[in-house]
C-alpha cells in the first residue's frame, strides 16, 4: 500500500495545531490559576512547586514544538517547492537515475493539499515543460515526463521516430552517439515550444506502431519521455477504466508541478558512492 505523505502531513499539522490551541485556550489558563492559588496560599512559594504546576503535559509539549516546523514544511511543500528523486531512465539524457530535482508547485496554479483542487489560476503547462504528475492509472505514483501536447493539439509519432504536433514536424538536429553505447543510441537536439533540449533514440529498437496519432482533449496533456524508446508515457497507457478518448492523457487535476532544477545526484545510494553535485543546474 502506498503511503499518502501529503495526507499524513496535513493530519500531523492539524493534530499538533489542535494540541497547541487546546493548551492556549484551556490548559494554560488552568495552570496559571493553579499557580496563583498556590502563591496566595503560602507565605513563601516554592519555585519547584511553581515549575511543576506550570509544566505542560508531555503530549502538548511535543505538539507545540512540532507544529511550527510541520506547518512550514506543509506550506513549502504544498504551495512552493517539493523535492523528488528520479527513479528511472525515461528522461535521459535530460535527467539521470538518482537525480534529485525541485518542482515548482505554483507554476500551474495554487492547489489545496490532499484535495488537489486549484484555487488560484497562475499558468498552464506549455509544450516543452518538464512536468511531475500523478500517473492516471494509479494516482499514488508520481511520474515525470515532458509536455508534448496541450489541449486541442494533435500529436503524431511515426515509425521512423519523428514527432509532429498539429501536422508540423518538431525540429531536431543530430548531436551524435550517446557516450558508452557504441553508436546504438543517438542524441538529438529538439526544439519543442520554447524548450531546446536533448532527446535519446535507440537505432535498433522501436516500440511505437506506425503513425500513431492522438488528439488532446480539453483539460488534458500528452506526455513523452526524452528517452523516446525507453519511456512508459502517453503513447503506451491503455487503461480499460479510462474512456477511450482519454487514453494516455494526463488530466489537469493530476498535475503536481513544473520541474525546474537538479540540486543533487545520487545514482547509487550507499556509502561507497556518495552524492555528487556535478549535475546541479536548471532543467531545460
Amino acid at each position: 500500500m502506498s503511503l499518502n505523505f501529503p495526507l499524513l502531513l496535513v493530519i500531523a499539522v492539524a493534530v499538533c495545531g489542535a494540541l497547541a490551541l487546546i493548551d492556549l485556550v484551556l490548559l494554560a489558563p488552568r495552570r496559571r490559576k493553579a499557580i496563583a492559588n498556590y502563591q496566595t496560599s503560602v507565605s513563601q512559594p516554592d519555585m519547584a512547586v511553581v515549575e511543576r504546576l506550570d509544566k505542560e503535559p508531555l503530549l502538548v509539549e511535543y505538539g507545540k514544538s512540532f507544529f511550527p516546523v510541520l506547518f512550514i514544511v506543509l506550506v513549502l511543500r504544498s504551495f512552493l517547492v517539493e523535492p523528488f528523486q528520479i527513479p528511472s531512465g525515461s528522461m535521459k539524457p535530460t535527467l539521470e537515475v538518482g537525480d534529485f530535482i525541485l518542482v515548482n508547485k505554483f507554476s500551474y496554479g495554487i492547489r489545496l493539499p490532499v484535495l488537489d483542487k486549484k484555487i488560484i489560476e497562475v499558468g498552464n503547462p506549455q509544450r516543452g515543460d518538464v512536468m511531475v504528475f500523478r500517473y492516471p492509472s494509479d494516482p499514488n505514483v508520481n511520474y515525470i515526463k515532458r509536455v508534448v501536447g496541450v489541449p486541442g493539439d494533435t500529436v503524431r509519432y511515426t515509425a521512423d521516430k519523428h514527432l509532429y504536433v498539429n501536422d508540423q514536424p518538431i525540429a531536431e538536429q543530430l548531436v551524435g552517439p550517446e557516450p558508452g553505447t557504441l553508436g546504438s543510441a543517438q542524441r538529438y537536439k529538439e526544439q519543442l515550444g520554447a524548450a531546446e533540449h536533448l532527446i535519446r533514440k535507440e537505432m535498433r529498437r522501436s516500440r511505437v506502431l506506425p503513425d500513431q496519432s492522438w488528439t488532446v482533449p480539453a483539460g488534458h496533456y500528452f506526455m513523452m519521455g526524452d528517452n523516446r524508446d525507453n519511456s512508459n508515457d502517453s503513447r503506451f497507457w491503455d487503461d480499460p477504466n479510462i474512456p477511450q478518448p482519454l487514453h494516455g492523457m494526463v488530466p489537469d487535476r493530476n498535475i503536481v508541478g513544473k520541474a525546474f532544477a537538479v540540486w543533487m545526484s545520487w545514482p547509487e545510494p550507499k556509502l561507497s558512492h556518495l552524492p555528487t553535485l556535478s549535475r546541479v543546474g536548471l532543467i531545460r
